[in-house]
């Protein structure tokens, strides 16, 4: 009977055909975009993953993601560090600022400063230099394809001891690091917090966020609820920061939407391929179900039969799409536009489960008429 089944399946090769390419040109759009989608919001909250050593980020209560800034006193240090359960808490200054290059180009950066003496909220991982070129005088750092965007003649590694300024306050390049991405596409310069806050315009506050450990045993949620009750401050753990500027992404742009969109077409588009050409396929082929119930199939078996030709098209559909989809990542991988971007095993289940529910749509409509059909059926003409 199954062999009875695929041939069936494969005997007609352009309905075949098309039937496997609705599922695959569905599973592409879906995976791609969906993974796009995710990368592009985790790209919101990038600065926010990417300081690993801090438990809980504290800022001014008005502040509602990582890239609105409100500046914070100095004397919010130490509020923040006299409150019990409090290993260390650090300042960190994020901002923007205009870079001068020699030639006269400019280029506006994401101004990152880390503490002076622990280097906390610098990256670990350097792809030229290391952290401790950070003390020296004027030092500034770039992610890799910060540097390369201001300096396309050379690679990145190659524009250590490169020259520009900030604010007319010289700088050089001593270091490449390798950064997240961030969401909004501005190269990313990291400095000392005191060396950031002298050559950025004067407020009468600069501390953007104090960056908080919490002690051993210490819930960081808890410390958070701790530090807000005793200084009036907002704290928010990493993990729930990172959620809250994504979250401001969501709903306050029209991103979701248009993914959302093209998500809901592409699922529409497959569905209605993979139903009407699955529902023709066995509309033509209703002489040979006929033929088997004359001698002895039950629905059973013929219902068995269906299915695992809409398995069979499915899983080599779901195939071909997820190959083509991970092939676009590696591929596209070196790309800067779409670093970061991925293809994450929560998307191939998701995926999947939705292929399956088109699958099972296409199958029940054609069922339907497999089992109405008359055995008598192979006597007309």
């Amino acid at each position: 009977m199954w062999a009875i089944a695929l041939k069936m399946l494969t005997g007609d090769r352009a309905k075949y055909f098309a039937l496997v390419f609705g599922i695959a040109f569905a599973t592409l759009l879906m995976s791609q975009q969906v993974s796009i989608f995710i990368g592009l919001m985790t790209r919101t909250a990038s600065q926010v993953l990417d300081v690993r050593e801090a438990d809980v980020w504290v800022m001014d209560p008005r502040v509602r993601y990582v890239d609105e800034v409100e500046a914070l006193p100095d004397e919010a240090l130490g509020r923040v560090r006299s409150v019990a359960g409090v290993e260390w808490a650090v300042p960190f200054y994020k901002g923007l600022a205009i870079l001068r290059t020699p030639g006269g180009l400019l280029n506006q950066v994401s101004l990152v400063g880390v503490d002076d003496e622990t280097m906390i909220g610098a990256p670990r991982t350097w792809l030229a230099g290391d952290l401790a070129v950070l003390r020296e005088p004027d030092a500034i750092a770039f992610d890799a394809q910060g540097a390369a965007f201001i300096w396309p003649d050379v690679e990145a590694v190659d524009t250590i001891g490169r020259e520009a300024e900030i604010n007319d306050n010289r700088v050089i390049v001593r270091g490449v690091v390798d950064a997240s991405a961030p969401f909004i596409t501005f190269p990313i310069a990291y400095m000392r917090y005191s060396q950031a806050t002298a050559i950025t315009p004067p407020t009468r506050n600069k501390m953007s966020f104090v960056l908080v450990r919490a002690g051993e045993g210490q819930s960081p949620r808890e410390l958070a609820q701790r530090i807000e009750a005793e200084t009036g401050l907002q704290a928010l753990t990493r993990i729930d920061f990172a959620w809250r500027s994504v979250t401001y992404y969501l709903t306050r742009t029209g991103i979701p939407v248009n993914f959302g969109i093209t998500i809901a077409l592409a699922v529409i588009v497959g569905a209605a391929i993979t139903a009407q050409t699955f529902y023709l396929f066995v509309v033509e082929n209703l002489k040979q179900f006929g033929a088997l119930k004359a001698i002895g199939a039950t629905n059973g078996q013929i219902a068995l039969m269906v299915l695992l030709q809409a398995a069979v098209v499915g899983a080599i559909g779901y195939g071909l799409g997820i190959g083509v989809c991970a092939l676009f990542f590696q591929i596209s991988d070196d790309v800067p536009a779409l670093e970061g971007f991925v293809l994450r095993w929560q998307v191939l289940w998701g995926t999947a489960a939705v292929v399956g529910v088109i699958i099972m749509i296409a199958s029940l409509g054609s069922l339907l008429k497999v089992f109405r059909v008359d055995p008598a059926i192979v006597f007309r003409g």
